[in-house]
Order: structure tokens, then C-alpha cells, then sequence
């Protein structure tokens, strides 16, 4: 089947629903399916890249890593000569998905959305971040899955929530499907040295943006706190983003900086050695929605000491494969850290075992199978619409965009101006996009 992907963020930013868009791209064309993608520019994208459509964008929208679509209305329809989708799949309902949703309704075909993201705990990186806009974005996405054939949501606690805030839409539970490595520390000490770690240290590792979302500062807190008690605990702190010089200044203060290592963003064998350079992998996360690092970790044989979160309590069984944590304070996380540090080797070992136990029922392929099984399932159903601009969405839509009028301005502008500047004439033209080989 032709599959259509949209979405507001992908590669070279490194996240989840970014790993989520690639991982699934990969296995559905290894299984014959043709995917293309519809995502913004980014300054250090590729140059040739499969079947990816870029549109013009904005970067770093309010000092974020996030992108603002241009309005550049038609130039999609063109880049897309030739390829007739089956399937749409939006991964935002804003920017990009506003015109996923219009796609599906022209093309009669079913719309499918995943709902990867709590987009109430990312209002901060909007112009406006008001208790109403939380409220708003909400709405939105609660709206735009009414509008939707089929919603994904990542973990069971998720879709619990959608279904409380309303929507009506059929929901699935379909995980970011993860790689699972087959060889599991054939040479630690060997790994270690790859990013400076004693090899007779207790490695406590974290992997993923770093960011004030992810409740890193309390993370930090708990980190420094158990690593200026006990002089063999290290940390590998890999990703990048914000919250990475809070580390820093914290672990500076407590004169812990060499014990501090900060890699950045590690991708494909060079991530793997770092999970498995680990002894345990810590979270403290709230804003997820699946938890993708969490299982990852785990198909790594890593037990994971994590906040009972969404997405993370589906995964994290206290006392089986990792510790879940109920109290979101320092006490209760260390308590958790110093059992753990003074578990036998055997019982550290059967937490491992249990770890990647879990993981592997989050393989790539399982994912795969199942979100495949129910794109097949929704082409044989009739596509029933309802009236697309009278809808909530469309309302909810509305508002923020009057209410950001000032950023869509910007937009514009900034749009007219580039293009302006590529042209010897100084006339207005459209700017160009990547189209789609024939």
C-alpha cells in the first residue's frame, strides 16, 4: 500500500516520535509498502533522501529545536504528482496535520493519527504559555482525533486519557516498535573506556532530550545527591538540549564534574554501547507517552529505576524488571538508588534478564504487524466524514490561530522574504520543494 507520513518534527532531530516515524518507515518498505513523508526543512538535512517531501519552515521557533510550516499553499499537491496515497498518517494535529486532514477529506481516504505527545507540557515552547493555552491544545488534538478514522495511542495509559477527554474515535494501542540487539556486553571494559567509566563503577545512565519536560532538574538533584554519597557512582548523561548546563553547573558545585560524562547524541551502534555501558537506567519523566528510551534500555538488559508515569507504568514492574516509583521526591528516589546499589550480582542479573524479557514484546516487528493489521482493516471500511469546518477542531483551531497571529505573520513575511532573495528579479516565487522521483 502507498502510506502517506506527515509530520511537524523528524530527522536530524533525535527523538522519539522522530525514531517512531523512521522505525516504522523502515520496516513497512521492508515489507514492500511504499512511505513517503512530509516533514519540515532543517538546516543539516540530508540531501537525498528517500521518498521525503521537506516544506519549508521556520527553525527553532521560540528557542525551541521545533519548526514553523511556512504557508506555501499548492506546492505540496505538486510535489506529490504521482503518488496516490492509501493510507494518510498525521503524527501532529496542528501545522503539517491542518493539511493531512484536508488530504485525507479531498482524497477519500482514511486518516490516521498518532497521538505521541502531551502537548499540554510543551505550551512553554509557545509564544503563549497560559493555563487557557493548555486547555486549548487539548481541545485541539482531542478534536482533530474526532476527525480521525483510527488514533494510535502509544500505551494503554494514554489511551485511557483520550478516551476520558473525549474522543470517540476507534483508539488502538500501538508502541513505537524498538530494535533489540543480540549481543549484550561482549566486552565491557572495553565499552567503559569508549566514554571514560571505571569499569568497577556503578553507571546510572539517562538517554534523550534534555530538556525542562523531562524533569531533569529533579533528576539532576537526585543524581548529585546519590553521587556525593557514594564515591563509585558515575553518570552518562547522552542527548542534548537545554537542561544539559543545569547538570553541568549542579555536578560543578558538588565538585562531581569528573564523574559527570556527557557524550551528546549518540545514534545506532554508538547509542547501543552507551546503554550497555550502563549498570541501571534512570528516568524521572512525566510527559511521556510511551516511555520509547524506557524499553530500549530494557532490550539492552538494563533494569530501569524510573517515576510511575504514563507510558512508563505499561512497562517498569517494581521489583521485577526495575524499580516504578509512586513519590516524586528525592528521598523515595534515592531509597530506590541505594537498594539497588547493594543488590547481590545474581539478583542485579535476574532484574536484567527480566528487563529485556519485557522489551522484547515491543520489537519492531510485533509493532509493525499490528498498526499494518489495522490499515488493512480500515481499507475495507467506508469512510464516513463529519463536517470538517463546523467541527471542534476547526473552533479550537480558530483561536490559537487567532491568538498567535503575530508568529503566522512573522511566518509570512519571513516566507517572502527568502523567497524574494532567491530570486535575481526580486519578484515573489514560491519556494522550491523536494519532489518526489518519478
Amino acid at each position: 500500500m502507498n502510506i502517506l507520513m506527515m509530520t511537524n518534527t523528524y530527522t536530524p532531530l533525535v527523538g522519539g516520535l522522530e525514531r517512531s516515524i523512521q522505525h516504522f518507515t523502515l520496516e513497512y518498505r521492508k515489507r514492500g509498502h511504499r512511505v513517503v513523508i512530509v516533514a519540515p526543512e532543517y538546516e543539516g538535512s540530508p540531501e537525498h533522501e528517500e521518498d521525503v517531501i521537506r516544506v519549508p519552515s521556520i527553525s527553532h521557533i521560540n528557542g525551541s529545536d521545533f519548526s514553523l510550516q511556512l504557508p506555501v499553499p499548492g506546492i505540496l499537491t505538486e510535489a506529490l504528482k504521482g503518488f496516490e496515497p492509501d493510507i494518510i498518517h498525521a503524527h501532529h494535529p496542528f501545522l503539517i496535520g491542518n493539511t493531512a486532514v484536508r488530504l485525507a477529506y479531498s482524497h477519500h481516504v482514511p486518516l490516521v493519527f498518532t497521538h505521541h505527545t502531551l502537548f499540554e507540557e510543551y505550551t512553554h515552547l509557545l509564544p503563549i504559555d497560559t493555563p487557557a493555552m493548555k486547555r486549548f491544545v487539548i481541545e485541539l488534538a482531542t478534536g482533530y482525533a474526532n476527525l480521525c478514522d483510527q488514533v494510535f495511542a502509544p500505551s494503554e495509559s494514554i489511551a485511557l486519557l483520550l478516551r476520558k477527554r473525549g474522543v470517540k474515535t476507534p483508539i488502538s494501542i500501538v508502541p513505537t516498535g524498538i530494535e533489540i540487539p543480540k549481543h549484550i556486553k561482549i566486552n565491557k571494559a572495553s565499552l567503559r573506556q569508549k566514554f571514560g567509566l571505571p569499569l568497577d563503577a556503578l553507571v546510572l545512565g539517562h538517554v534523550g532530550r534534555l530538556s525542562p519536560e523531562k524533569n531533569l532538574k529533579f533528576l539532576s538533584k537526585v543524581l548529585a545527591r546519590f553521587a556525593r554519597k557514594n564515591a563509585n557512582v558515575h553518570v552518562l548523561l547522552v542527548g542534548d538540549g537545554p537542561s544539559k548546563a543545569e547538570f553541568e553547573e549542579l555536578f560543578l558545585r558538588n565538585n562531581l564534574s569528573a564523574r559527570l560524562h556527557c557524550p551528546g547524541v549518540l545514534k545506532d551502534q554508538d547509542l547501543i554501547d552507551a546503554y550497555q555501558s550502563m549498570d541501571a537506567f534512570v528516568f524521572s519523566s512525566k510527559s511521556e507517552t510511551q516511555g520509547l528510551v524506557v524499553a530500549e534500555a530494557m532490550a539492552n538488559s538494563l533494569p530501569v529505576i524510573a517515576l510511575d508515569a504514563p507510558g512508563v507504568r505499561e512497562v517498569v514492574q517494581d521489583g521485577v524488571n526495575g524499580r516504578l516509583l509512586f513519590s516524586e521526591t528525592i528521598g523515595a528516589f534515592l531509597k530506590a538508588l541505594t537498594e539497588f546499589s547493594q543488590m547481590s550480582r545474581s539478583d542485579r542479573e535476574q532484574m536484567a534478564r527480566a528487563a529485556r524479557k519485557t522489551a522484547m514484546g515491543f520489537s519492531m516487528e510485533k509493532c509493525a504487524y499490528r498498526a499494518l493489521s489495522l490499515y488493512t482493516r480500515l481499507l475495507k471500511k467506508q469512510v464516513n466524514r463529519p463536517d470538517l469546518e463546523q467541527s471542534r477542531w476547526a473552533t479550537v483551531l480558530g483561536w490559537i490561530q487567532g491568538e498567535w497571529g503575530a508568529v503566522k505573520t512573522l511566518a509570512v513575511a519571513t516566507g517572502k522574504a527568502v523567497a524574494a532573495a532567491a530570486t535575481p528579479n526580486n519578484g515573489f516565487e514560491e519556494p522550491e520543494m523536494t519532489k518526489l522521483s518519478s
